[in-house]
């Protein structure tokens, strides 16, 4: 199986920055699992699409919403991918979650994930 593991929330002042970090492993490579993905959910509100990338960081792909505030990158060395988030507002403030899917390419779809972390709570105050 694979597993991921989401770190780097935390709280941060309205217009301040944070990098999350999502480290993979078990069986994300025997699985072809190479796809990423980072998701959030609002309190009380379903998860959303944020940012996905391919094995290579060559495809990404964003939420129209985030209006080129965050980057998604990975280092494949230490099988970890990295979401940069940039002048963040309060309207940011959610837990954030990596996922996976299989292949080599990007999802933006969140019911075609497969393996999804605990993730990582983001608190934007004004």
């Amino acid at each position: 199986q694979v597993q991921l593991v989401e770190s780097g929330g935390g709280m941060v002042q309205a217009g301040g920055s944070l990098r999350l970090s999502c480290a993979a492993s078990g069986s994300t490579i025997s699985s072809y699992r190479y796809v990423r993905g980072w998701l959030l959910q609002a309190p009380g509100k379903g998860r959303e699409f944020v940012a996905t990338g391919s094995y290579e960081g060559g495809m990404t792909e964003y939420a129209d919403s985030l209006k080129g505030r965050f980057a998604i990158s990975r280092d494949n060395a230490k099988n970890t991918v990295y979401l940069r988030m940039n002048c963040l507002n309060p309207e940011d403030t959610a837990v954030y979650y990596c996922a996976a899917d299989f292949g080599f390419g990007i999802q933006r779809k969140l019911e075609e994930y497969d393996y999804w972390g605990q993730g990582t709570q983001v608190t934007v105050a004004s």
